[in-house]
């Protein structure tokens, strides 16, 4: 796509957008799980400055070489003999875990080297480096929180544009599918997620997650009455320090 992405336009140091209405910041993990996303908002951040050495928490951890994504449970973050500072790190790891669990939800803790890309993406890639909505059946919400590399990169609603709505890209999926643009195509459109994934316009300003804050964004379900929050995961390059992820 021509032009270039203008990062960080608008924001604090912290990394929360000071004048894009669809985020909000909250001051509490009470008020993140009690404010609902509506009226046009669809991403909370509790902005926080976490103790803690997760640095070390990561060169603790024997990872098998070629393990993309490794989870992390309690029993294995318990047992790194790390220092003090590394011991604050993952009690706040736990901790966090065990308020998201609180609320009947599922979190994984992830320590993650590279995603995999699509291999044959077609017209549009739909691997998590391309802005995307997370999507449900239900109404849910995604929780997470970077705690140590980059993090995370938000797309404002209204400079993306779904790719499955650019003319061109449109047409290149009608003759990957093979047929004409009727219901059938819409339900090609959605079995392979390429309605879910947006282009970004030419002077897009992303905002990144930053790093210790803990987000709830909002996802595209039936119903939703705030449009949902668009993102991707960072590049990764080699050699790069592993990411700690928390998502639910």
């Amino acid at each position: 796509m021509a032009g270039r992405l203008a990062i960080n336009g608008g924001m604090p140091a912290f990394g929360l957008p000071t004048d894009y209405p669809r985020v909000r910041r909250v001051n509490s993990f009470r008020e993140l799980a009690s404010t609902p996303l509506t009226h046009g908002v669809n991403a909370l951040c509790w902005p926080r400055t976490l103790p803690g050495d997760y640095p070390e928490v990561l060169r603790l951890l024997t990872i098998p070489a070629g393990e993309a994504i490794t989870v992390l449970d309690e029993a294995r973050l318990q047992s790194l003999p790390v220092s003090a500072a590394g011991r604050v790190a993952v009690d706040q790891l736990l901790a966090d875990q065990r308020q998201l669990r609180d609320l009947g939800l599922d979190p994984a803790l992830n320590c993650i080297s590279g995603y995999p890309r699509d291999e044959h993406p077609g017209p549009v890639a739909t691997d998590v480096f391309s802005f995307h909505a997370d999507s449900a059946e239900i109404e849910a919400d995604t929780w997470l929180c970077t705690y140590c590399g980059p993090a995370s990169e938000g797309l404002r609603n209204e400079e993306a544009q779904r790719h499955v709505d650019i003319p061109a890209t449109r047409a290149a999926l009608l003759r990957h599918y093979g047929g004409p643009d009727d219901e059938d195509f819409l339900g090609y459109l959605r079995e392979h997620c390429y309605d879910l994934h947006y282009a970004p316009a030419p002077a897009a300003r992303l905002f990144p997650f930053g790093q210790g804050n803990l987000w709830r964004i909002a996802l595209d379900y039936p119903g939703n009455p705030v449009p949902p929050c668009i993102h991707r995961a960072p590049a990764t390059f080699p050699g790069q320090p592993p990411r700690l992820l928390l998502i639910s």
